[in-house]
């Protein structure tokens, strides 16, 4: 089951601008396609949470057609592989199977609807609350300029909010995940218990089976010790009384 702990690598909202900035830096030097830039971007904290996004994996804007996306996977998987990465070969394993798992949710068609719905879903929810911030402002009588008005900085709050809830929806996954395997396995140490008592039933009728005639072989030796003994006590004449004499 997920625990609290396991989210702790998504960055603090108050962070998060930092961030951001961070990450935006490093795409940006990521323009020239270096190994060890990619490398560390696919590594970098958070990347539990930020690489179940097969988009943000692979770089690429979720309305491209898959042939197009293949066209960048390629390039990727060959910069992250680990026989070009020799000095660094355990990292870029563990980057490259991230490339690798992300284009097998794009070619998966279930599962990039998924991620899609997720991604609209997102920007609704961004700008759900954008449009509440501002009501509240409003009502409030302030003033209802806000950073998000920025375009760099609505991207990234867009960006933040597809983040979480990729991460909120891996959770809930998780979490269902193991209270199944739980039912499960309750449900199986059910069946092993009844099937031993069944096993066991199986056992005592068998011996009781196998015993019969053993019983019945007793049962008769006792029947005849019964009848010998009764015919020697039929047999036993008691010495008759001797008068006495005067």
């Amino acid at each position: 089951m997920a625990s609290s702990s396991e989210v702790s690598d998504v960055p603090p909202d108050a962070n998060f601008s930092t961030f951001i900035s961070e990450v935006k830096a490093i795409e940006e030097r990521d323009s020239v396609l270096t190994p060890k830039l990619q490398i560390e971007r696919l590594l970098r904290p958070g990347s539990t949470y930020f690489n179940l996004n097969p988009f943000e994996v692979l770089q690429v804007e979720p309305s491209m057609k898959v042939e197009d996306i293949k066209k960048r996977y390629r390039k990727l998987s060959i910069l992250v592989h680990p026989d070009k990465n020799i000095d660094d070969k355990e990292r870029s394993q563990t980057a490259f199977e991230a490339v690798n798992k992300a284009m097998e949710m794009v070619e998966d068609e279930p599962v990039r609807k998924k991620c899609l719905d997720m991604i609209e879903e997102a920007k609704n929810k961004a700008q759900h609350e954008i449009t509440e911030k501002k009501k509240f402002l409003k009502r409030e009588g302030k003033s209802t300029d806000i950073a998000e008005d920025d375009p760099q900085k609505y991207k990234e709050y867009v960006y933040k909010t597809t983040v979480k809830l990729f991460a909120d929806y891996e959770i809930r996954r998780r979490t269902l995940e193991a209270k199944e395997a739980d039912i499960k396995k309750r449900e199986r140490e059910t069946e092993i218990a009844e099937e031993e008592k069944v096993k066991k039933r199986k056992e005592w009728q068998k011996d009781w089976e196998d015993g019969r005639d053993k019983r019945v072989t007793n049962w008769r030796d006792f029947k005849g010790q019964k009848k010998k003994k009764a015919k020697v006590g039929l047999s036993f004449k008691p010495p008759k009384p001797k008068l006495e004499k005067r």
